[in-house]
């Protein structure tokens, strides 16, 4: 039988009126057999999220201060969801065992990863599924990369029939220690699934219906995304788009399963599919996103196109203070590298120091207040114009542009402005191509 995975987001199980939507969506399809749960989120916007109040109960237990308070409102969360559910789960003593370790002085990810771990517990209780330990199966390297093995171990402890639950965001590091994912790790832990039982589709729920094609913040009820290939959703995402978490693409990706983003209050909306190969005739351009809060390191030298290494030196001297850049278009003389201000920060001046004194440049100066904007869209390689319609926009909003970068694959056309332009940036764009 087919097998479709399901990972139910925070926003999904605030409260038990959540979980028993969890239930509605797997009764509409019997495919539906493979549940993955993130920790309660946020009910509103006074609201904490269970996973923000682990990480102060930890803090505060390292201090030797107190955590009744935030472990209060935690216990009160989980009691309320279990009594309003029904279930027979004795959530009371396993919030008390999880007090206990948390001032005995537990790990950091062990505590993070409680959240999902009861969340899960309760889940699998109402629905009458199988729990599944996600430390039993998924194996996490040190830098936090899914060890070979994880997916036939799942694959195996998912082999039978009937619902399955299991939690995400956590595995096991080599010694068998509790591991986390980075924050919204669980969409990593429903790829895994999804490989792991070859499923048809994997379905992302979450309480929107899908992707739009840039920011509503910014634009105007912008178009949805209705079809969107792995690679340009991955550039939107690290270009700033509030999307997908981009390592959740890999599992999947490699199996050509395609994802699909969901809105859990209205499941027959089809949301967004994200898949290998998409019909670029219709849609060129899929989506605008872009990112505030960088500078530009540019570095002039007569004939730097002549010396040899030199671009390796200037890379040498960001990563001596851990310094990662965006992008780095270069001229004959001249070489601009684009660093976020957060790495920059408390360090431009000893960087400019060490540029004056390693490669002895002509002229070198650090410029603040940018922002990248990418246009993104597989169909761009293959029509004419996309720049000239991009440009031209921007220039008729009034716009200058300060750097222009297009990769080799022709995914992305990336342009640099200054901040105070970058929302008007933004909606230009978006009207050029919708």
């Amino acid at each position: 039988m087919e097998a479709v995975v399901c990972k139910f987001g925070g926003s999904s199980v605030t409260d038990a009126e959540g979980i028993r939507n969890i239930l509605s969506v797997v009764q509409l399809d019997p495919r539906r057999r493979f549940i993955v749960v993130s920790a309660p989120g946020r009910r509103g916007k006074t609201d904490k999220k269970i996973t923000d109040l682990l990480y102060l109960c930890h803090e505060l237990a390292g201090q030797g201060l107190d955590i009744d308070e935030p472990f209060h409102l935690i216990r009160e969360r989980y009691l309320q969801i279990a009594g309003e559910l029904g279930i027979g789960l004795d959530v009371e003593k396993l919030l008390s065992d999880l007090d206990e370790r948390i001032r005995a002085g537990a790990p950091r990810d062990f505590v993070a990863s409680r959240g999902e771990h009861l969340c899960a517990r309760i889940v699998a209780d109402f629905l009458r599924a199988r729990f599944v330990e996600a430390a039993d199966h998924i194996t996490i390297g040190a830098e936090g990369s899914v060890a070979e093995g994880s997916c036939e171990s799942l694959r195996s402890a998912l082999s039978g029939e009937g619902l399955y639950v299991i939690p995400g965001f956590y595995g096991a590091g080599p010694d068998g220690a509790i591991r986390t994912f980075s924050r919204g790790g669980s969409d990593i832990t429903g790829a895994i699934a999804a490989r792991a039982v070859g499923a048809v589709v994997y379905e992302n729920w979450t309480v929107v219906s899908g992707f739009f094609m840039s920011d509503p913040n910014i634009v105007a009820n912008p178009k949805p995304m209705r079809t969107v290939t792995y690679r340009e959703i991955r550039e939107l995402a690290y270009i700033g788009a509030n999307v997908f978490h981009e390592e959740a693409i890999s599992p999947v990706s490699r199996e050509r399963i395609p994802i699909n983003i969901r809105n859990i209050h209205y499941p027959n909306d089809p949301g967004t599919m994200i898949v290998h190969h998409r019909d670029t005739k219709d849609r060129a351009v899929v989506g605008i996103a872009g990112k505030t809060g960088f500078s530009i390191i540019c570095v002039e030298k007569l004939l730097m196109n002549t010396r040899v290494g030199f671009a390796r030196r200037l890379f040498s001297i960001l990563e001596e203070y851990g310094i990662s850049f965006e992008l780095a278009p270069s001229g004959i003389d001249t070489m601009s590298v684009v660093v976020s201000d957060q790495r920059l920060k408390g360090k431009a001046e000893r960087v400019m120091e060490d540029i004056r004194r390693q490669l002895e440049p002509d002229r070198v100066e650090i410029t603040s207040g940018f922002s990248l904007i990418a246009t993104v869209g597989e169909g761009m390689a293959y029509r004419p114009g996309i720049a000239a319609r991009l440009f031209t926009a921007l220039a008729n909003a009034g716009i200058n542009i300060r750097l222009i970068d297009q990769g080799s694959s022709e995914i992305n056309i990336l342009v640099g402005v200054e901040t105070a332009d970058f929302e008007n940036a933004v909606r230009a764009i978006y009207q050029a191509f919708c």
